[in-house]
């Protein structure tokens, strides 16, 4: 081996060894400083006794000598260590390592993984202790209450931009474990996960190759089987935490999908709605397609300049376009005019959502990449090869992401 390698290794076992005995002094200081004292009353606690208190650390396993007794004021048996250390019943693993774990799970492709690299930062744990502190943290972090960030005293103009979609994930079906020769069983079941996306305009940079970047952005992702309700009043109040209130435009980008306008509706009123461009644009193709035939060069010939006018500020020209192709004529509707009643009367639902020309003057997005890139992120670490959650698994680990993500993650010990 490198002699420098050894010579660092070693020292690093010593100073790791040195602080788990420091910390094991320290804390024995405390409790005999506190004694048997119940910590809400500062009352003796009653048939008090000692006990053995193990903590696994970061630096190894402490073991400390503490009380635990009855309190006639709280009615209960306790231990004033972890009350006052904020441990819950029968914790092992102290808050610093269960933080480490808890991040390092949300950055890793599974639970054995994010063992792996803790073993790697000096501390062995087994991939089912990593899943029970998720399984713990995760369970806080639903019922979690988030403060409003602090607003500055002089707060510059801003203007803030919400994207929403969502993405497919495999939860274990009612037939999950069946046997193969068991026939038409129900394995496997694909759940949509509905996700947002927030930031403000002002945080949107490019790369010297011309590729945006955002510098903050703040994230939501629900459950499974969150229903639009539950999902709208949840980014809803990420928006509120995220300034919605302060800002001067709120711009709403998103694909066509129905559920999404009338939660925008309900819930952004007084926001800019956009289509998005994309969205737009798949739909004026398989009109050229339905008139011209799919891959032809006439569909390419008709749509390229139908595109450029949506892109450039033509859109009400398109629209009138659109309408002049199912103008009833002198008798019955020809069948390509009725093929084409849906994706028309699409465009003119959204005839207020498409001012793309306007909304590149503001500087305001015309495409829900944002969201795109996050549904793709979320599903490179929830929808992976063999990954089938319990529904309960899914959401613990998914609420620490979004914590991660939205740099709220130390709420959950503050």
């Amino acid at each position: 081996m490198n002699p420098l390698l050894q010579f660092e290794k070693d020292v690093l076992v010593e100073g790791q060894e040195w602080t788990r005995q420091q910390m094991e002094v320290r804390l024995q200081a405390e409790v005999n400083q506190w004694g048997s004292l119940c910590p809400q009353t500062r009352q003796p606690l009653e048939k008090r006794k000692r006990q053995r208190l193990t903590l696994h650390t970061c630096v190894g396993k402490i073991v400390i000598r503490s009380w635990r007794g009855y309190s006639p004021a709280a009615k209960q048996w306790l231990n004033p260590a972890r009350q006052r250390w904020g441990l819950k019943a029968r914790q092992q693993t102290s808050p610093e390592l269960e933080a480490r774990l808890g991040f390092t799970a949300t950055q890793t492709g599974a639970y054995q993984k994010a063992a792996v690299l803790a073993c790697r930062w000096g501390t062995p744990v087994s991939d089912d202790l990593v899943h029970a502190v998720v399984r713990r943290l995760g369970a806080q972090a639903q019922a979690l209450a988030l403060p409003v960030p602090v607003v500055r005293a002089q707060e510059p103009p801003f203007s803030l931009v919400l994207m929403m979609d969502g993405w497919m994930a495999r939860e274990r079906g009612p037939d999950w474990g069946a046997s193969a020769r068991q026939k038409q069983a129900d394995r496997v079941n694909w759940k949509e996960v509905k996700s947002a996306v927030i930031y403000r305009l002002e945080q949107r940079v490019e790369k010297a190759s011309g590729r945006g970047m955002l510098i903050d952005k703040y994230v939501v992702a629900c459950p499974p089987d969150t229903t639009p309700v539950d999902f709208g009043t949840a980014v809803h109040q990420e928006a509120l935490r995220r300034g919605s209130a302060r800002a001067r435009y709120v711009y709403v980008v998103m694909d066509g999908a129905v559920w999404l306008w009338d939660l925008a509706r309900d819930r952004f009123k007084d926001a800019i709605l956009t289509l998005d461009f994309h969205h737009a644009s798949t739909h004026l193709w398989a009109i050229a397609h339905i008139l011209h035939g799919e891959g032809t060069p006439e569909a390419q010939a008709w749509v390229e300049p139908l595109l450029h006018q949506l892109r450039h500020g033509q859109d009400a020209k398109v629209v009138r376009r659109l309408e002049e192709l199912i103008a009833p004529g002198q008798g019955r509707k020809t069948e390509p005019q009725e093929r084409l009643a849906t994706p028309v009367a699409y465009f003119q639902t959204h005839r207020d959502h498409i001012h793309y020309g306007k909304m590149a003057k503001r500087g305001a997005p015309i495409g829900s990449g944002s969201v795109e890139s996050l549904c793709s992120q979320f599903q490179n670490r929830f929808k992976r090869t063999g990954q089938f959650w319990t529904r309960p698994g899914f959401s613990h680990l998914i609420a620490l992401d979004v914590l991660v993500r939205n740099q709220d993650y130390d709420y959950l010990w503050n």
